[in-house]
């Protein structure tokens, strides 16, 4: 008990708050046993074994808010024990994260009105639907559809698919990714790279702010990077939101996905081609253009007002305890989905057991390591990724250490497990200084920094470094590799195809101790590791780059908390 009191004293200078949070809830069903003896080193066994568990059938695939959640935090903050971590909110290891979980009844219809006759898209097969209100009916009347291109309005880019009409009470119907994609011009937006503007979270972040009622993403695999079967998926079952509260931005009524072939249907009904659509959405100066159609719902869900956890630990700085380094992984997965034949877990092995078994791995190190760290260093596994990056949005508004005391960011989601290889990828390569740490470390194992391949895949918008990111905290997501010491690029890209393919976000995405080579994982852990170590160990503050979005916040919190900005 006192070690906790002489934390909290220690870092008072640094915690937002030392506040009580309420007593973690019995789990309903034991985890499994474990008899494996850990070492302090990162090896392939340890880290094995915390995804075995973390991955197992009996935590149900880490669900927020289930019996496979209290499974999961409970273990984690258990591993976080043994380390000899300390509680890292005030004197808990947790931190409540309030959410409305809301579930939509999947026997929705919706009706497209045109002509007097109505079609009714269904379900999963032709679209998915839900609502961010947490109402738990939603009615829209013959709400006027609109095709608005890639619902982008970007004014730095000279582009506004809304320009020129009233939106309110409209559905709005757009592509997924940014303008240019689709025609690969590379004149358009950042090229074949996304950017924040092609992300269905924007989008329908863009559709609330302009007034629609509705807005729905025409799905194609190349734009989202993903199949129908990852959207059905994904979108079935309990979604999560922060309450209002946390999140003061418009949301609308509804909001949800077409797929292709239904949209293929909606916009031949209208007389438009949905090819040509694609050209025609490409164009600067591109006007939005009738869907001749209205659309009606009656959207019933189950709302239920409930609390997930980020679980929050600290190895205490031995001279500069008030600053931190960070360390994160989001623990959440898609769960059970009952009443599904055959396999119905998604247990989320690799995205992202291995993240969190990684955190742990490099959490025992740092505890055990000949010169304890100068400055803290915080080891934060997050809940509510797959529902829009919620947990970490939450601690970045509510942060144990103040984001100007952080000096920097790593997150590990979803790991390599394919094997050695000659380099590293550094998703949103280019962004920042933390960069110029992992190098000559990356040197060191002969090996070189890259950016990821599918660059056109949004991957830098869709983990939980980007809460940070936008509120300015240099973050680095650095991690595997495609070119293979066994087999090369060829090799790692198949695998990687394969993963996408057949296991992310879908059942099959279980530990096979016979198929990953854990070999190549435990040098990507080494490195990060050692990017910790040293910003650590040292007094350097290092910063974006210069031309990236994201320095301006950086400099701005930095001067009015020190009077001078960092990575100067």
């Amino acid at each position: 008990m006192h070690r906790k009191l002489l934390l909290c004293l220690a870092i008072s200078a640094a915690l937002v708050a030392c506040k009580q949070e309420s007593p973690t809830v019995a789990a309903t069903a034991p985890a499994p046993v474990s008899t494996h003896a850990f070492t302090s080193a990162i090896t392939a066994p340890d880290f094995g074994e915390l995804v075995k568990q973390l991955a197992s059938d009996e935590f149900e695939g880490r669900a927020p808010g289930s019996n496979g959640e209290e499974l999961t935090v409970n273990y984690i903050r258990d591993q976080m024990q043994r380390i000899g971590l300390q509680p890292g909110n005030g004197d808990s290891w947790f931190q409540d994260v309030p959410m409305t979980e809301t579930t939509a009844d999947p026997d929705t219809v919706l009706k497209i009105q045109r002509n007097g006759a109505a079609e009714e898209l269904k379900f999963g097969t032709d679209m998915v639907i839900g609502t961010r209100t947490g109402q738990p009916e939603i009615r829209i009347d013959n709400s006027e559809m609109v095709f608005v291109g890639y619902g982008v309005d970007a004014p730095e880019q000279d582009w506004n698919d809304y320009e020129g009409q009233d939106w309110k009470g409209k559905t709005v119907v757009m592509f997924v990714n940014d303008p240019g994609f689709h025609t690969s011009d590379a004149q358009l937006f950042d090229g074949k790279r996304m950017t924040y503007y092609g992300r269905w979270t924007y989008k329908f972040e863009e559709a609330a702010r302009k007034g629609a009622a509705a807005a729905l993403i025409v799905h194609d695999t190349a734009g989202a990077s993903y199949g129908w079967d990852v959207v059905k998926n994904s979108w079935g079952g309990a979604q999560y939101d922060l309450p209002a509260a946390e999140d003061k931005e418009p949301r609308l009524q509804a909001q949800g996905w077409l797929s292709a072939e239904a949209a293929r249907r909606l916009f031949a009904e209208a007389g438009l081609d949905l090819d040509k659509a694609y050209t025609d959405a490409n164009k600067r100066g591109f006007k939005p253009q009738p869907l001749q159609a209205g659309l009606s719902l009656d959207l019933k869900s189950t709302i239920a007002e409930k609390n997930s956890r980020n679980v929050v630990g600290v190895l205490p700085g031995g001279k500069r305890a008030d600053e931190a380094v960070l360390y994160m992984a989001h623990w959440d997965h898609l769960g059970k989905h009952e009443g599904q034949e055959g396999d119905n877990i998604y247990n989320g092995a690799v995205d992202n057991a291995t993240g969190v078994a990684g955190i742990l791995e490099i959490a025992d190190a740092m505890a055990h390591q000949a010169t304890p760290p100068e400055r803290s260093v915080v080891f934060l596994a997050v809940t509510l990724e797959e529902s829009g990056l919620l947990g970490s949005q939450y601690y970045v508004n509510h942060p144990s250490f103040p984001l100007d005391k952080i000096a920097g960011v790593i997150n590990i989601d979803a790991m390599s497990v394919s094997g050695r290889t000659r380099d590293m990828t550094v998703t949103g390569f280019g962004s920042s200084q933390l960069e110029d740490i992992l190098k000559p470390l990356a040197d060191g194992q002969k090996r070189t920094l890259r950016a990821e391949t599918s660059v056109q895949s949004g991957f830098y918008f869709r983990s939980d470094h980007f809460n940070f990111a936008k509120a300015g905290v240099p973050a680095l997501y650095a991690g595997g590799g495609e070119d293979l010491r066994e087999g090369g690029i060829d090799a790692g890209r198949r695998a990687a195809e394969a993963y996408g393919k057949e296991r992310y976000h879908g059942p099959k995405d279980e530990y096979d101790p016979l198929t990953w080579k854990l070999d190549g994982t435990v040098e990507d852990l080494e490195l990060l590791y050692g990017v910790g170590k040293q910003l650590a160990s040292g007094d350097a503050w290092p910063n974006w780059y210069e031309g990236n979005p994201f320095k301006a916040p950086r400099d701005a919190m930095m001067k009015a908390a020190r009077g001078h900005s960092t990575g100067e």
